[in-house]
Parts: C-alpha cells; structure tokens; sequence
C-alpha cells in the first residue's frame, strides 16, 4: 500500500461491570393438593433443577399446595420482587431421608439438592448469593449450605434452632463461618421457615435499594404481624433476651414501629473478628467480584508497565466510586514490589494487592451523659 494504514488499540481504564448480589437461592419442597394432577407443578419446578423464576408472585401459584416452597416464595414477596433461583427437592419419609434430599450430591456432571445452586450459572445465567432452605434448615443442611456459599460468595440465612434464649446461643456453637447468620425466634407458627423467607426477601430488597453495605438489622420487615417466641428488648440494656442473643452473634427479632431483625452479626466468631459484620462479608464479596470484573479484559494479554498500570486504575477507579456511593471507607489497589520477583513475572503471575476498609454499622454508639452547673453561669446577667 502506497499511503497510512491507521491501526486503532484502546489502552486506559476500563469500565467494571458490576454483578448482582441479590439474587437468591432458595431449596424448598414441594407438592400438589391431595388427588390434583402434579404435571403443572413439575413443568414449573421439576426435581433438583435450577429454575429462574423472576415474578414471586406468579411463581408462588405455580408451587403446589404443600411443602415449604410456596409459603417461602409469599413471605420474600411481601419484601420485594427478587430474581430467585429455585430448587425443589423431594421431602422425604422422615428427617433423615429429607435432610439427605435437601443436601444432595454430586455425581459425575449431575448435581442434586442445593448443590445445583453451584451449578445455577450454567443452566440459567444467574449465580445466586443469599442462600435459604427455609424450613428446611437442619444443623447438618445449614453446615452444607455455608460450604455451597463459600464456592458462591455468598451468604446463608438460617435458623438457630432451639426452643428459648438458652438454647438458642447454644445451637450457635455449632458454627464457626463468616457466611452464616443465625435467626431467632420465628415470625410463624404456621411455617417454621417464614423469618428465614422474609430475611431472604429483605436482603434482596435492601441490596436493590440501599446496596450490599446495609446490614440486614432495623429495617421494617413486611407482612409479619406477631413473633413465635416473646423477646425482650431494651436499646439501653445488653442484658435482655435481644441483647443476649446478639452478644452471642445471633439475630433476632424485635417489635419497635413494626417488627424488625436486629443484629449485625455473622458466625466468624473470634477467628476472624474482620469479618463478623455482615456488611464485611458482603464488601469482600462485591469486591471480589469487581476484581474479577476488572481482570478478565487483561487476562492473556501481554504484560508490560501499561498494562498494569491499566489494570490498577480500572480497579481504583472502581474503588473510588464505591467510597463516593458511601459502600465503603476507603480502598487502594496498588503494585508491591516486594511481592513480584522477576521470575514470578516471567512466569505471568503478577501480585496485585488490594487494601481497603468496610463500612461498619451503627452498632453501639457510647453516649456521655454529664451533670452540670456551668449552663447557670451568667444566670443574673441574664435576668438583667
């Protein structure tokens, strides 16, 4: 060619797209009435098969009549209209067979139970990050949920079984992991899943309104109008039920304009005192998915000053925007030295560090109640 050939390369930062985290997984059971024909409620949500269901409401007339689906799928529409990932079980003869069923198996390329949550990405498009069986939420299904949400990044609402304040704290023992929090008391006596459902529902809610930051505590929970234990509480005394609960880092229920969970806490426990707000856990995962966001441009491409420069002001970009939205205090994503020898670059493993600070909640603001005389200085000046 006899003249300028002109070739266009785009270098700079890029735009991160962000994923959604409120979107839910939920593993229910499900049956028809008593003589009716199961073929629409099997078309809807056949066995240990992820279904995308985006209208609750229309779902919830699909879910049959028995089980724990429907009621599930009623109490998170009274909060808000999530996309929800769904997987019916069968229920099984008694609480051993069901709890087998509800946790399920691999085998081979087939996934069962609430492991085809794992699999939900491939066969609908969504991955889920609030995990819930309400009802259903055995010690032995709760411990395999957090395994499914530590695969997913996400977080697992369950119930702390027990009959009263004691053994409630005592049931928490069982636990140890950042991405549980414990529930008590119920909000039903009908359905034994329905505060788990309505957290669920919130959750959601709050991450489309308010975003991942926003603990799921003081916030008015829709369609709930009595608690299936009595809990006392007192703003100003830790030494109530509702005090002892979340002192042992159990969410519960409180009844103050409307009815409200209230608690901040996961099951980190002294481990990994970082992570026991439940806004931590959920800032680390919403980072890490922009992280990934922002690293899947570059990856392969060849590696040079540029391109990680690039790399690094497409993240903190990112990160500002965060802290401007008020989602997090602050965040830097910087290049160490000290962690990249020429030979792990050679072998095109940069290290990227990442550093930053979750907001914490409101949790225990200390207020300094002085007695003085000082405001009466003045005082005949003042009646002259």
């Amino acid at each position: 060619m006899h003249g300028i050939t002109i070739n266009e390369s785009a270098t700079g930062a890029r735009t991160i797209r962000q994923s959604s985290l409120a979107v839910i997984g939920l593993v229910a059971t499900a049956s028809a009435a008593v003589g009716a024909p199961t073929d629409a409620l099997n078309a809807a949500f056949p066995l240990n098969k992820p279904v995308l269901v985006t209208d609750v409401e229309a779902a919830a007339g699909n879910a049959g009549t028995g089980g724990t689906l429907r009621a599930a799928l009623e109490a998170i529409g009274d909060q808000t209209s999530p996309i929800v990932v769904v997987v019916r079980v069968a229920e099984g003869e008694d609480q051993e067979a069901t709890d087998a069923n509800v946790i399920g198996a691999t085998t081979g390329n087939v996934y069962t139970g609430l492991q085809a949550l794992l699999a939900a990405q491939s066969v609908v498009g969504v991955r889920p990050r609030i995990l819930g069986a309400p009802g259903l939420d055995s010690q032995e299904v709760a411990g395999e949920l957090v395994i499914a949400a530590k695969k997913l990044r996400a977080m697992v609402y369950a119930r702390a079984i027990g009959t009263d304040v004691a053994s409630a704290i005592l049931y928490r023992g069982n636990f140890g992991d950042r991405e549980l929090m414990l529930i008590w008391p119920d909000t039903s006596e009908d359905f034994a899943g329905d505060a788990i459902a309505r957290a669920l529902g919130l959750r959601a809610m709050i991450d489309e309104q308010q975003g991942w930051h926003k603990t799921i505590s003081n916030v008015s929970i829709g369609g709930v109008t009595a608690l299936s234990k009595d809990v006392h509480f007192d703003l100003q005394d830790d030494s109530t039920a509702a005090g002892l609960l979340n002192a042992a880092q159990v969410t519960t229920l409180i009844r103050n304009e409307g009815f409200r969970f209230w608690g901040n806490r996961t099951c980190a426990g002294e481990d990994h005192p970082e992570f026991s707000f439940e806004s931590a856990v959920r800032t680390s995962h919403a980072l890490q998915d922009m992280i990934l966001s922002a690293l899947a441009p570059f990856m392969d491409q060849p590696m040079t000053v540029g391109l990680i420069k690039d790399l690094l002001e497409t993240v903190n970009a990112a990160l500002r925007q965060q802290v401007v939205a008020g989602r997090i205090i602050g965040a830097l994503a910087y290049y160490d030295p000290s962690k990249n020898s020429s030979t792990a670059l050679a072998s095109g493993r940069p290290t990227i560090s990442l550093k930053y600070t979750p907001a914490a909640p409101l949790e225990n603001p200390i207020i300094e109640l002085i007695n003085t005389a000082e405001y009466y200085d003045g005082f005949a000046e003042q009646l002259a």
